[in-house]
């Protein structure tokens, strides 16, 4: 009858999460003790906590993994964090240089840091602060790198990571789900990522650049300077012109008139022609032709022709084919008329099969 003022008791109230809220003096990293400081952690989003906070934290019945939400005192602006170990001196805490400029706080101010739960992260959209961001070849690789050094994502904090020796800033416009923290967890998470454009980046206008290089190539074949190979014009075969040349060469009178020889030992047809290299006139002026091939063949400077199949069951002849005399390396006794092994038998005369005794 009275059961259910149980849930008033201990149990009931222990499973409730419970707040942590402190006042700290934030200091960036690079002022840590040399013994106990970590340079890496100023490209992340963790920070430094005193061992009493760990204490504190202990005996509340907080959620993991444990996150903290930072108020700066002086302009009451607020971002979020994660820790990273809890070994900072008592009344300090440690915190990555962006963080202190996203708070716009000195070294020394007044933080509340208290504990915090935000929604698993599903997207976050992401905008370089600089082009030199395009120079990564795979950045959503290495984001997925750098990101594990973070707990949480922050709408409007210009976060800061390291790669190949150079920093990188990085503002986040947006994340999702939305909440009222406007921030996100990246623990354990399948997290969605889009780019904005870098700060100061300008689409280029792709036609006035090509129209910008072919006027500087007709500017350079009236020069009599200009270098085929050294523009983007496509393979050798459409710089020559070598499918036109080939025709051309093909509707000549002049045939080919030698004799070929197989392997077989067979004279080739009269009949086949070939094509004159010598009377191929090759030259770079004029528009390079398309080269059209068949898929699977390629192009090697000249006609390929297949070797013939030898599966028609021709066989060469074998007639005079040998004329030498063979040498063996066993003495031949043929000219005496004797076999090359002589016999194992024994040359005395076979006993009767039966002995009779007087």
């Amino acid at each position: 009858m009275f059961s259910g003022f149980g849930a008033f008791g201990g149990s009931g109230y222990g499973n409730l999460p419970q707040k942590f809220e402190e006042f700290f003096r934030c200091y960036p990293v690079a002022m840590m003790n040399d013994r106990i400081r970590k340079d890496d952690a100023n490209f992340g989003g963790k920070i430094f906590l005193p061992p009493s906070a760990l204490n504190k934290l202990t005996m509340l019945n907080i959620r993991y993994p444990m996150l903290f939400e930072l108020t700066a005192n002086e302009n009451g602006r607020v971002t979020h964090c994660g820790v990273l170990e809890f070994i900072a001196e008592e009344g300090r805490a440690y915190l990555p240089q962006w963080m202190l400029e996203t708070l716009k706080v000195q070294p020394g101010s007044l933080l509340k840091i208290g504990s915090t739960d935000v929604p698993l992260g599903k997207f976050v959209k992401l905008e370089p602060q600089s082009v030199d961001f395009l120079d990564i070849s795979d950045p959503k690789a290495v984001l997925e790198n750098v990101l594990r050094k973070f707990s949480t994502l922050t709408v409007d904090d210009i976060i800061e990571i390291n790669y190949n020796d150079r920093s990188y800033r990085i503002r986040i416009l947006e994340v999702k789900p939305e909440s009222a923290s406007n921030s996100i967890c990246v623990i354990e998470t399948d997290l969605v990522t889009d780019f904005a454009p870098p700060v100061g980046y300008v689409e280029p206008d792709y036609q006035a650049l090509q129209q910008k290089q072919l006027e500087e190539r007709q500017r350079l074949k009236k020069s009599g300077k200009f270098d085929v190979s050294a523009h983007q014009n496509g393979s050798m075969a459409r710089r020559i012109e070598y499918a036109s040349k080939l025709k051309e060469s093909k509707l000549g009178k002049q045939k080919f008139t030698g004799e070929g020889q197989k392997l077989s030992g067979r004279t080739g047809s009269k009949e086949a022609s070939a094509v004159n290299l010598s009377e191929i006139q090759i030259s770079l002026e004029g528009e390079p032709a398309k080269l059209s091939l068949p898929d699977g063949q390629l192009f090697f400077g000249f006609p390929i022709v297949l070797p013939r199949s030898t599966t028609d069951g021709e066989v060469p002849s074998s007639k005079n084919v040998f004329k030498g005399e063979g040498q063996s390396l066993r003495k031949s006794n043929k000219r005496k008329g004797k076999s090359d092994h002589s016999s194992t038998k024994s040359k005395t005369p076979r006993s009767p099969d039966v002995i009779e005794i007087d």
